[in-house]
């Protein structure tokens, strides 16, 4: 069966501002204020925690970088969690795209790099769980992506076949899963990348939600099929 899995920071939801405002929260525990920019390093943000955690700790010239990471890693899990849907908005088109693809007989799944539990607390609070058959986090398997196993876990995991699947991204890390598991993909252009994904030789882009199933189907047919 052809299944659609889609990635969820910066493809499904905006979530750079939770995560920027977690990530500050560190900066300011640490006595240097907020040190990212919600809007300037969103593009950070759906890189991870760690990426921004970096970034704040080369801006402010700390010399211990790697450790610093590691020691407040933690504590942005902590306050991300406890503001995980303060500022999170949902991609216009986005849930309508999913609905119509659940319709006509897809299955439906994500794979993301967020840390499993989290991405369960985040779909909840958006109301929209309930929509994907399969959630494979960044740590329901001992790899992540762009290692296959996860998006291929997530289509089996979703009821579907993986060798009919296809997954819905925005960074090259979704490109690079595809590309090992031997499928499609489609990066969105309406994230920070904006068309600059097309560097990345997608099989598909979308500039906006209402073109999925089309290019949906163009890559790997219809359930009917």
């Amino acid at each position: 069966m052809q299944t659609v899995i889609f990635d969820l920071d910066g493809t499904l939801a905006d979530t750079s501002g939770d995560l920027i405002a977690a990530a500050n929260a560190c900066f300011r525990a640490m006595g240097q204020g907020d040190v990212l920019d919600p809007v300037g390093d969103a593009a950070t943000a759906f890189h991870g925690g760690r990426a921004m955690l970096t970034l704040g700790l080369e801006r402010i010239a700390q010399e211990d970088v790697l450790g610093e990471v590691e020691n407040w890693y933690p504590q942005l899990l902590r306050a991300y969690e406890e503001q995980i849907d303060r500022y999170t908005t949902i991609y216009p088109g986005a849930m309508d795209a999913v609905g119509r693809l659940s319709d006509s007989g897809y299955k439906i799944g994500i794979c993301t790099n967020k840390p499993e539990n989290l991405a369960e607390i985040l779909l909840t609070r958006l109301g929209i769980r309930s929509a994907f058959a399969s959630l494979i986090g960044a740590d329901t398997l001992p790899v992540r992506k762009p290692d296959p196993m996860p998006l291929r876990e997530a289509a089996l995991r979703a009821g579907g076949d993986p060798a009919k699947s296809l997954i819905v991204g925005d960074t090259a890390t979704d490109r690079k899963t595809a590309e090992a598991l031997g499928v499609p993909c489609i990066l969105v252009t309406f994230g920070p990348s904006g068309r600059g994904v097309a560097q990345l030789e997608p099989e598909g882009m979308i500039d906006h939600f209402d073109a999925l199933p089309a290019e949906v189907a163009r890559l790997i047919g219809t359930p009917s099929d």
